[in-house]
């Protein structure tokens, strides 16, 4: 019995949730936010399920290299797509000096991406000469530096180089915020967030972005592109006109190798024209409340006053100018029927009277109506004449 007494429990609290969440909830849309906050009609993100080991891919990831044959071939091509001279082995892409990169033959446009990769455990000469490659996006227009730079050290100066030419550097831009890599010979791991530029037209209103984590620590914070990262030249912005390219490994000449590839296609961070911050677009956010206030508005619950009532209180929350007509019946009917009703009527309702009453303050506190609301202040009058709000 107590089981079953604490099930009602648990049953009744997310019932209350749920009713706390109907009609009005937290602060409303406005010109540059489509939703409420806390708004229960916004849609739901998609459910992935995560790997039970850290670094594997999710259950939405797209696998480009998962350690077999199979994956090497079917997911990899040279520069031209044509066969890759690159070697598989023993379960890991290997680069081959002179074969070019290899390319993804997959075409990508914003992307996390998770790779692992290993500078050799014998390298040779410092700086550049070391376990050589790279991560490349877009079609190698912007590059991730892989190198052993286990000992880039100014204090030691054992394997000098320059900071944005080092593992975890955006190259020739950026340098890594720190050096978290590890020993030659050992494996290391990328996690990489990738937003291409955006135009309108031909102007870049956004440069594009690169979040890089190396052995699960930050070492690129959103850095914001400059344009296509080149040797030796200070980048300038890209034209229009790219927006999907593959993922490539760099051939540098040093046998540097590749394991368990993934990536998750990622919407444009810099699309949201709906929602908050500034690049939210009012005629976009104007459409979407409209929507929002036709699909509530064709759900009114016409049986229940009260519920009705609240109802087109919501619906005005989103587009107030479309149902001004429709909620000025609405609220007549509604006062009316509370005149009809003795004491004990009214105080039956007491519940759905203040529900009313909470949602007139929101709006009027979202400036959707006015201070001196014709409505709350006869809804207030009902409370007060009843005593409604003596305890």
């Amino acid at each position: 019995m107590k089981e079953l007494k604490k099930m009602a429990v648990a049953l009744a609290a997310v019932g209350s949730a749920v009713s706390a969440m109907a009609f009005l909830y937290g602060d409303v849309s406005d010109a540059k936010h489509a939703w409420a906050v806390h708004d229960p009609h916004r849609a739901n993100p998609a459910k992935v399920t995560p790997a039970d080991v850290p670094g594997q891919p999710p259950s939405d990831a797209i696998v480009l290299f998962d350690g077999t044959q199979k994956s090497f071939e079917e997911n990899w091509v040279d520069a031209k797509g044509g066969k890759t001279k690159w070697k598989f082995v023993n379960g890991t892409l290997e680069s081959v000096r002179r074969a070019g990169n290899i390319c993804s033959r997959r075409q990508f446009g914003d992307v996390q991406l998770h790779m692992e990769w290993q500078a050799p455990v014998k390298v040779q000469g410092f700086g550049q000469g070391r376990g050589n490659s790279g991560v490349f996006l877009l079609g190698g227009l912007y590059e991730v530096q892989v190198l052993d730079s286990y000992e880039t050290d100014p204090a030691n100066m054992k394997n000098p180089n320059y900071p944005d030419g080092q593992a975890g550097a955006v190259y020739g831009q950026n340098p890594p915020l720190v050096n978290p890599t590890r020993k030659p010979g050992e494996w290391q791991s990328y996690d990489i967030v990738f937003h291409q530029p955006v135009f309108e037209g031909d102007t870049c209103v956004h440069p594009g972005s690169l979040t890089v984590f190396l052995n699960g620590v930050l070492v690129q914070d959103h850095w914001e592109l400059e344009g296509p990262t080149w040797y030796l030249r200070r980048s300038r912005q890209v034209k229009p006109g790219t927006t999907k390219g593959s993922i490539q490994f760099q051939d540098h000449g040093n046998p540097v190798h590749f394991r368990n590839v993934w990536v998750r296609e990622l919407p444009c961070r810099y699309a949201n024209t709906t929602h908050g911050t500034y690049l939210a677009k009012e005629q976009d956010v104007a459409a979407l409340r409209k929507k929002t206030a036709a699909t509530l508005a064709a759900k009114l619950d016409t049986k229940n006053p009260g519920n009705g009532i609240r109802g087109i209180l919501e619906v005005l929350s989103y587009d107030k100018d479309g149902y001004w007509t429709k909620y000025t019946e609405m609220k007549q009917a509604y006062l009316d029927g509370l005149a009809r009703l003795d004491a004990e009527g009214i105080k039956a309702k007491k519940g759905e009277i203040f529900a009313i009453r909470n949602d007139l303050n929101l709006l009027i506190r979202n400036k959707v109506f006015p201070e001196n609301c014709g409505f709350r202040a006869a809804i207030q009058k009902i409370i007060t004449d009843n005593g409604l709000d003596k305890k």
